[in-house]
């Protein structure tokens, strides 16, 4: 929807199986609220990798916990009709990821753009070209809308706050990490992507009118108001050490 689409015609992009195949309307009746917000009029039943077959899917996310479900014939028929397919195999542990990271890039020639649930080591092809599997994790988002929110005095986090915390982690990786095939940027950066996500959700929380606490002063300079904010991990020590001579 933010790319203009309606909210009808995203939930025609998106199409989920489970265990008894395509999400349809003909079995409403058994399905959630959630559910069934994206059941469809045809096609009811149909196998994984016959939805590939015929959709044409771009992205594929795994929230199963079948280990192996994303096999070489769905990965090899998505990358046959997508340039950079988008394989996400979020289910863990690593014996319950839909396909590993050697897998995805081995199938797709490299081009696949990864990330998973579980950890995996880097994957070298026989060309020489070395992948850098990300693991798909919360942590890169979660302290920084945390902090956004608090510090602006926010009394929701919106769909669109998630949004813009998202957005500004994706724009923190850099083309070099994204040609090793990350997704996301080193740990190492945590705190700066924090700080980015933070003041991401706290301008989104002001252009909502949800930003109770922040002054216009505040405003003016938000990514150093942002940075006083942020916890620092330093402590004085609790015991005074002494040099004892006798």
């Amino acid at each position: 929807m933010e790319q203009g689409r309606t909210e009808e015609e995203a939930k025609k992009a998106f199409f989920i199986v489970d265990q008894d195949g395509l999400l349809g309307k003909d079995r409403s009746d058994t399905l959630s609220r959630e559910q069934a917000a994206f059941a469809r009029d045809e096609d009811g039943g149909l196998s994984l990798l016959d939805v590939v077959k015929k959709n044409k899917p771009t992205i594929l996310l795994g929230m199963t916990t079948v280990g192996g479900l994303f096999s070489e014939e769905i990965v090899t028929e998505m990358a046959s009709s997508c340039e950079r397919p988008i394989i996400f195999p979020l289910s863990n542990p690593t014996t319950n990821a839909e396909c590993t990271a050697e897998q995805a890039f081995e199938w797709t020639d490299g081009k696949c753009i990864f990330a998973a649930g579980s950890p995996f080591d880097p994957v070298t092809m026989e060309d020489g070209r070395v992948f850098y599997p990300t693991q798909c994790n919360n942590m890169y988002v979660f302290p920084g809308i945390g902090l956004g929110a608090t510090i602006c005095g926010a009394k929701t986090v919106s769909d669109r706050m998630l949004y813009v915390a998202a957005e500004a982690l994706a724009n923190f990786v850099t083309e070099e990490e994204l040609a090793q095939g990350k997704v996301f940027p080193h740990i190492s950066n945590i705190r700066e992507v924090s700080h980015r996500v933070a003041v991401a959700v706290v301008r989104e929380a002001a252009r909502e009118g949800q930003a109770t606490k922040l002054k216009e002063k505040d405003m003016d300079n938000l990514e150093d108001y942002v940075a006083k904010k942020m916890y620092d991990p330093l402590y004085v020590p609790l015991i005074e050490k002494r040099t004892i001579r006798i």
